[in-house]
């Protein structure tokens, strides 16, 4: 293995204090705080714009529907989910100026376009799957009566999911920036952009089931905006983040069994879509 492939030593210098004493960490953190801060104002004015998502009528299904609904999401994505990713991408910021080793390796502003990019993917299937939903229950009306119990599952998968082995490897990772970066150092164009994809993809594995919820059990209105992007941060960058995941996780599923028992509730859960 070439000196440029193996991971950084636990002894390279690098660590959390570290990189908030680097002047250019900060202004890396200011420039994602302030995306980030300009995302919600968005997602804040599309609520109140009361722009149509995936929820609304089966004959919104286009092509120009689904472009809205993606930069709807993009935007969303960008508010609620930098927050927790700003250390990793800072991270990865110290590591590449300071530790590539001449090597060539993809800026930071493409590693974090990199994670958005994949959430926004995640996006088009949402997009899809509901856009199918929509069509069904057009179709046939009786489906319509069934989709308080689909999401009752809904809430009960995620909230066990959240206890799942795969869920605490994915979380595991996303809290520890340093140990992730360092370990999976790859110098060099192709081993960078597999270490952003790497990235992105444990987050999607932490938080997928949020996202479901998000769009079954809200519509992506404002208030369920705001609690899975709390959920997500307090998981991600909190001390006992883990546990907290789990009590969140019980939470789904007594939700879940509440709708089941009661389907009346699953309109009381959803409001204004964005």
């Amino acid at each position: 293995m070439r000196a440029d492939q193996q991971p950084i030593s636990a002894d390279s210098g690098v660590s959390t204090a570290s990189i908030w004493r680097d002047r250019v960490s900060y202004v890396v953190g200011a420039a994602l705080a302030a995306i980030t801060a300009i995302a919600w104002v968005e997602v804040v004015r599309q609520n109140m714009d009361m722009q149509p998502a995936i929820t609304g009528d089966a004959d919104v299904v286009s092509l120009p529907a689904a472009v809205v609904f993606l930069a709807a999401w993009g935007v969303m994505m960008a508010a609620m989910m930098l927050p927790s990713a700003t250390p990793m991408i800072v991270m990865y910021d110290k590591i590449s100026r300071g530790l590539a080793h001449g090597n060539r390796v993809v800026p930071t502003a493409f590693f974090a376009a990199i994670y958005l990019l994949i959430w926004l993917a995640l996006g088009a299937v949402v997009y899809i799957a509901g856009a199918g939903l929509n069509l069904l229950a057009a179709a046939n009306p009786n489906v319509a009566s069934w989709l308080p119990y689909l999401l009752a599952a809904v809430l009960v998968a995620t909230g066990v999911y959240q206890f799942t082995p795969l869920k605490r490897a994915c979380l595991r990772n996303c809290r520890t920036p340093v140990g992730f970066v360092m370990g999976r150092w790859r110098a060099g164009y192709r081993g960078t952009v597999k270490l952003a994809v790497a990235h992105a993809g444990y987050c999607v594995g932490c938080c997928v089931g949020l996202m479901v919820v998000l769009v079954a059990a809200g519509a992506m209105s404002l208030p369920w905006v705001l609690l899975i992007a709390a959920i997500v941060f307090i998981e991600k960058l909190l001390p006992r983040g883990e546990l907290f995941a789990r009590l969140a996780g019980v939470g789904f599923v007594v939700l879940g069994f509440a709708i089941a028992v009661d389907p009346d509730l699953a309109a009381m859960l959803r409001g204004a879509p964005m």
